[in-house]
């Protein structure tokens, strides 16, 4: 241990040394291979190798690849954040798919603002989207695209079957999370169609009576070995993120989007960027499918209603940062005036002297409650049977920051 702290102290002091004081280009080589010298000179590199602060650079390189941010040369990109999407189409959308937007400014037919907050914005048009799908068959995800008018980025996929045209040809849906120009989409809203699965023959009543058995537990005689080998591979084809199936061959646990209220009705539910439900049971009765929406709510949809599986795309949305005012100005959102900085014949939180509501509860310029006020009234006091369906609310308050 002495002999490695002298050689130590000995090779620092002939480092430090000025170049004509140095040894001999083969004093060096052979100090070089003397072990103990090697092992103190690597010493102090794996000692600060070890101080590094792995957790930090992994979090830095992972937010650098999912956001891209800008050289602050201007306030107004300072706090510039966007997502990087280099999967998203950079050009114009097919023209037949979309109609003018004809903007009103919040305004109705007497010239009244009857929608505050809204005004200008760049020209825009309205994408089509196909929210039934009820053209069966394989359908080719073409490319992903940018849709002003939804957070979610949408598809376009184009039909194999030749010998349809028009809009049965080409078509928008809203893109799944992952999805990618190349992948293949497929609806089952008509059921699944005869000799889907190789060797077996599945119907839909069969694939319902197969799911019962496995909720139960108990194994009937139509939950063969055999029956059971095609229900895994059925699920295996037809449960694929942008696939459409009816509620009743979804298995409970499965994450959907994209969700129908009428059997022949669109898509409503669960539309937004990076929202999800999830298929929580089927009921024995077998007329309903109890579905958790993104709000925590959880309630019974007809099982002949349909569904998307995944996730809605781009995830990321909410974490966008315009930067300045000036981008929402684009987007087509005027600005907002607080209630405290307006006159009392304005707001109610106006007037006085300095800026302050004077200890009230916020209200909305028409005077009704705007943080925990419940405005909608279910039950006898509101629309009829408004909550006929829903099994749990939303949670609310403090069930929802226990959360």
């Amino acid at each position: 241990m002495l002999s490695s702290v002298r050689g130590s102290t000995a090779l620092l002091r002939t480092c430090l040394a000025p170049l004509s004081s140095r040894p001999s280009t083969a004093t060096v080589a052979r100090w070089a291979q003397t072990p103990v010298q090697t092992q103190t000179c690597n010493y102090a590199t794996a000692m600060w190798q070890n101080k590094k602060n792995t957790e930090m650079e992994t979090a830095l390189s992972r937010t650098a690849s999912l956001f891209k941010t800008y050289k602050p040369v201007s306030p107004g990109i300072r706090h510039l954040k966007r997502p990087l999407n280099p999967h998203i189409y950079e050009g114009r959308p097919v023209r037949l798919l979309t109609i003018a937007k004809r903007k009103t400014g919040g305004r109705n037919a007497h010239g009244r603002i009857t929608v505050r907050h809204r005004g200008g914005g760049h020209k825009q048009r309205i994408r089509t989207l196909d929210f039934k799908r009820e053209e069966p068959g394989v359908h080719d995800v073409v490319r992903i695209e940018y849709d002003p008018g939804r957070s979610a980025h949408i598809a376009l996929v184009r039909n194999r079957n030749l010998n349809v045209e028009g809009m049965k040809k080409w078509s928008y849906i809203i893109a799944t999370e992952g999805m990618r120009a190349g992948d293949e989409v497929q609806s089952f809203r008509q059921g699944i169609p005869d000799g889907f699965v190789p060797g077996f023959d599945v119907s839909t009543e069969q694939v319902k009576t197969l799911q019962k058995s496995e909720e139960s537990g108990t194994p009937e005689d139509t939950g063969s070995s055999a029956q059971s080998l095609a229900l895994g591979i059925l699920r295996t084809m037809t449960l694929k993120p942008g696939n459409v199936l009816p509620l009743k061959l979804i298995p409970p646990g499965t994450v959907v989007h994209n969700i129908a209220l009428k059997p022949d009705g669109p898509g409503i539910l669960v539309r937004s960027a990076g929202s999800f439900g999830q298929v929580i049971a089927h009921e024995p009765a077998g007329r309903y499918t109890q579905v958790r929406l993104q709000s925590g709510e959880v309630r019974k949809i007809l099982q002949d209603c349909c569904a998307t599986v995944g996730k809605v795309s781009n995830p990321l949305w909410k974490s966008i940062n315009l930067g300045k005012a000036g981008r929402s100005r684009w987007l087509g959102w005027r600005p907002s005036v607080r209630g405290v900085a307006m006159n009392a014949n304005d707001h109610p939180h106006g007037g006085g002297r300095g800026k302050s509501k004077s200890n009230k509860h916020p209200v909305s310029p028409w005077g009704w409650g705007t943080k925990g006020t419940r405005t909608r009234k279910p039950g006898p006091k509101g629309p009829k049977n408004s909550n006929k369906m829903v099994i749990r609310e939303r949670p609310r308050g403090k069930e929802k920051r226990a959360n």
